[in-house]
């Protein structure tokens, strides 16, 4: 079920009336009624599925029970272990296992052997690198003794399958989910119509900016040996906004959503276009993934309280590990070996901490700080191609064509209406950059009929220059 479907359009309202109208004061039923909710609307992708998740969540809640009530701390490693290798290897099952099978062959065919080895057709379930990584923040935190472990099996399994949070993050933490959880909820309007706000700032992202973006990403990706080196960057610029509009704006909904219901989701991206350098993207751009690597990897290696060429080992780690996060492709880990690269001067000149403040307080951004915004841009921009890519093959002669003679052509497309929607996000994000997200603050001082029809032409925008549903690009990861 897409948050930008029919579907769900049907389905919240029916779940808003039950969980508020008819459940408004019983906890439990509130709990029981979302678990069943959203397994229903995670079965709207396959059925099959529910039993792959249901016993992922089994696993983690004994496993958690298990290492609690232990008192040998070789018992406890003994479950911890058990859930980790449980968990990742259904993961590497169904997410790597043709991908290691067939590298391996294409290994031993350079050497001159043909081997025989077969592949299976696996179907990939739609957000398992998310609820994974879900339980496992919880187990480990058990085992380090930073949160008791949950008895309500309901209470739990409503952690890790949320239907907001369910398919496409954010990755949340046992030790900020679980207590909203447990904790009495009461309907809030200002709460809700903030949320309805950020809803609709999540999908004019998706069906308008990204969406847009794609109809001309699609084309000149699929058919880059047709273009110039300006339409390749183009395309490249293109695929940039896609990917972000559609994996923020997927966020957004979701934590409008979960505000309606009560809930405070982590934030998962802050206004990364405006980044200054890339250790700012990255602590900008999908927050609760790059802040659950540093604190369950980067930090447990050492972090940066190590000497420098660890450090260094510990950046590659992280972010060859996040790259293989998102995909069974060698072109996913060229993209995170290319952010490490990007990453390392700023780690071996201390540079790495220069923009903790985490976004530019004048109105106006100087020439200086302009600069540094479009280089940091045009280098996630190119990393993007790697990630974008078919393959390697295919990044390489993308990226070869576009340091060609062709470069200073004009490019083939040069969509006027999508550079006005890009404008638009631009405009609206830069002076919310200091908030929540874009929306959530801006014409707050403008007369409320002009402020409500603000609202209706967003909405109107939405509707009319929405296409075929298009699923989020964060479904496949």
């Amino acid at each position: 079920m897409l948050f930008n479907s029919v579907e769900f359009f049907l389905f919240f309202p029916i779940v808003f009336i039950i969980y508020w109208l008819l459940l408004g004061k019983k906890l439990k039923a509130q709990n029981v009624f979302l678990l069943i909710s959203s397994y229903f609307f995670y079965s709207f992708w396959d059925y099959r599925f529910l039993a792959l998740l249901l016993f992922s969540t089994l696993l983690d809640f004994f496993s958690a029970q298990k290492i609690a009530s232990s008192t040998s701390n070789s018992i406890k490693e003994r479950w911890l272990w058990f859930s980790i290798i449980l968990n990742l290897g259904f993961l590497g099952f169904f997410k790597y296992y043709n991908f290691f099978i067939e590298s391996f062959a294409d290994f031993l065919f350079k050497f001159g052997f043909e081997p025989n080895i077969w592949t299976l057709r696996i179907i990939l379930p739609v957000g398992i690198s998310f609820y994974t990584f879900h339980g496992l923040s919880y187990i480990i935190d058990v085992y380090k003794e930073r949160i008791k472990p949950e008895k309500s099996f309901i209470d739990y399994g409503l952690f890790v399958s949320f239907f907001p949070l369910l398919v496409a993050g954010p990755i949340e933490r046992a030790t900020h989910l679980l207590p909203q959880i447990k904790k009495e909820r009461f309907f809030n309007y200002s709460r809700s119509v903030d949320g309805l706000k950020q809803i609709l700032w999540g999908l004019f992202k998706k069906v308008v900016v990204a969406d847009n973006c794609a109809k001309y990403a699609n084309i000149i990706f699929n058919q880059s040996e047709e273009f110039s080196g300006s339409t390749l960057v183009l395309g490249a610029v293109f695929f940039a906004f896609q990917i972000y509009c559609d994996f923020s704006g997927y966020s957004d909904i979701a934590l409008g959503t979960a505000r309606i219901l009560g809930f405070d989701l982590l934030k998962n991206f802050s206004f990364p276009c405006f980044s200054r350098d890339i250790a700012e993207f990255w602590r900008k751009w999908h927050i609760s993934l790059s802040s659950w690597f540093r604190d369950y990897i980067y930090i447990p290696l050492g972090g940066s309280r190590v000497s420098k060429l660890k450090q260094v080992r510990n950046v590659f780690v992280i972010f060859l590990l996040s790259g293989f996060w998102h995909g069974a492709n060698w072109t996913f880990l060229a993209w995170g070996f290319l952010h490490a690269l990007y990453f390392l001067p700023l780690l071996l000149l201390g540079k790495n901490r220069n923009n903790l403040d985490n976004s530019i307080k004048k109105k106006m951004p100087g020439f200086k700080e302009i600069m540094q915004i479009l280089i940091t841009f045009s280098l996630v921009a190119f990393a993007w191609i790697f990630f974008r890519a078919e393959n390697l093959n295919h990044a390489f002669d993308y990226i070869s064509e576009i340091f060609s003679s062709s470069l200073f052509s004009i490019p083939k497309y040069l969509p006027k209406r999508v550079f006005l929607f890009i404008l638009v996000l631009m405009m609206i994000e830069w002076l919310g950059r200091n908030n929540n997200y874009g929306l959530e603050k801006f014409g707050i001082n403008w007369p409320k009929p002009i402020r409500i029809l603000f609202y209706y032409g967003l909405l109107f925008m939405i509707f009319y220059f929405s296409g075929d549903d298009q699923q989020f690009i964060y479904f496949q990861f």
